[in-house]
């Protein structure tokens, strides 16, 4: 864990570090860490670009990050880089067509360092290998594991986008980056801690082979988003052991994107509940008119939305036109706000039923109410800071860091895998017009954390 003689050391260095121009930082942070043994970073990603989930993660443990009050330098160093992006150009050639993201013809180009792109700039600044696949990165370009610990990072890359299937599921390759790291992990028999960024897998089977080889192997594991140890306004949560009935999240974002996001939020909240998770029992996935038709049957609690509203402070409709105060909830208004509306409806093991609402158009940010037996509502949002600075990843980097300090995940890896293979059975249901799926394969048991992992201020 992080301790206070940790952060006092850093603040002494943090007000000069942060003064010196940047090459001179560069090689003052490299000194500094070749002199205190740090632990060795493989990086591994998709996509090194301003904005991409690598480069907003991957730069904390280059160039450190806010935390706790104070500008924390992890004892980290970065050793090694390998992008799929620049390996999947190379391998096509130059002269090979690819499908846009639109559906038209581009011709790849020659140079598989494109302008945009971090990787070489990053690599001079901070002295790291590129590499041209994963077991080099492992190896640093040696013959044996050269790393401390593995950082993954695999998002969709618009100039060469990966597959999709008829589930509109975007078939990243996760499980593939796992497999590969695994199999030289396996050769040499030495394990080190693995981060994999939100759901391990689009596949649950494949997410389920990635948890069964960790163990088996020894590999510690993590796997998830920012969003459920990011700040909350208010700071609060479940009480573990307390009953739960029933919850409502408000989410945003796309389609296998910001709806894990949510999910693991929520998640993250209702795995306290007594007895700790069991399992899901079912999911039904409603999208457009089918969503205010549920509402207005009552499928979900009308005050637990209005709670949940309560807490965004990005409201659209009359808010952003002339300042005025609404009440979300009331009349039509979300149905004229919201144009593609989805509701994803999980009934748990034991009893207890939560629903994922995806408001594009009504709120910017992710909020949740809960229920708890003896009517009690809890709620609060999730934070998260606007770019491009995206504040709230520094919260994820900091449980990552635990990670590799301590080779134990700072919260059981059985969340991502239970909502993964919940986002796959919504998924599943959308496909098949809503109906609603049974999931006796998602029947994970797991003890939450006794203490809370979102940062509190």
């Amino acid at each position: 864990m992080l301790t206070r003689r940790r952060f006092v050391g850093y603040s002494a260095l943090s007000s000069s570090v942060l003064a010196m121009p940047e090459w001179v930082r560069s090689a003052f942070t490299q000194e500094r860490l070749a002199s205190s043994n740090p632990i060795r970073l493989a990086v591994l990603g998709s996509t090194y670009r301003l904005g991409s989930h690598l480069q907003t993660i991957a730069d904390r443990f280059l160039i450190g990050y806010p935390f706790d009050g104070d500008w924390h330098l992890p004892n980290i160093k970065v050793v090694s880089l390998y992008v799929d992006e620049h390996a999947r150009q190379l391998e096509a050639g130059p002269n090979e067509f690819v499908l846009s993201m639109t559906g038209g013809a581009r011709k790849r180009s020659a140079n598989p360092w494109p302008a945009e792109d971090l990787s070489q700039a990053r690599a001079k600044q901070f002295g790291f290998r590129l590499c041209t696949d994963i077991p080099e990165a492992l190896r640093a370009g040696g013959d044996r594991i050269a790393v401390d610990a593995v950082l993954t990072i695999v998002e969709q890359c618009p100039p060469y986008p990966y597959p999709v299937d008829n589930k509109d599921q975007v078939l990243l390759p996760r499980f593939d980056f796992f497999e590969q790291c695994a199999q030289v992990f396996e050769t040499e028999k030495h394990a080190v801690p693995y981060f994999n960024h939100k759901q391990l897998s689009y596949s649950f089977a494949e997410a389920q082979t990635m948890v069964q080889t960790a163990e088996r192997l020894k590999m510690p594991l993590l796997a998830g988003s920012s969003l459920p140890v990011t700040w909350r306004l208010p700071g609060v949560d479940v009480p573990l052991g307390a009953r739960v009935q029933e919850a409502v999240m408000v989410g945003v974002g796309s389609l296998g994107d910001g709806d894990f996001d949510a999910l693991e939020a929520m998640q993250s909240m209702l795995e306290r509940r007594k007895g700790g998770e069991t399992g899901v029992k079912a999911v039904q996935l409603l999208e457009g008119d089918d969503v205010w038709a549920a509402a207005k049957a009552g499928r979900w609690s009308k005050d637990l939305l209005s709670s949940a509203l309560s807490r965004s402070d990005t409201p659209m409709g009359l808010s952003p036109q002339d300042g005025r105060c609404q009440d979300l909830t009331g009349g039509d208004l979300l149905p004229q706000l919201v144009k593609d509306p989805a509701a994803y409806c999980v009934e748990y093991t034991d009893g207890t039923r939560a629903t994922m609402l995806m408001l594009n158009g009504a709120v910017q940010d992710y909020n949740i109410s809960i229920r708890l037996e003896d009517q009690k509502m809890i709620s609060t949002q999730f934070l998260r800071p606007l770019p491009p600075n995206e504040a709230y990843s520094a919260c994820l980097a900091s449980k990552v860091e635990s990670l590799y300090q301590t080779r134990k995940a700072p919260y059981p890896t059985q969340r991502a895998l239970l909502v993964t293979g919940m986002l796959e059975a919504c998924l599943n249901s959308r496909h098949r017009f809503g109906q609603r799926i049974e999931t006796p394969h998602l029947a994970i048991q797991y003890q939450p954390p006794t203490e809370s992992q979102y940062i509190q201020i």
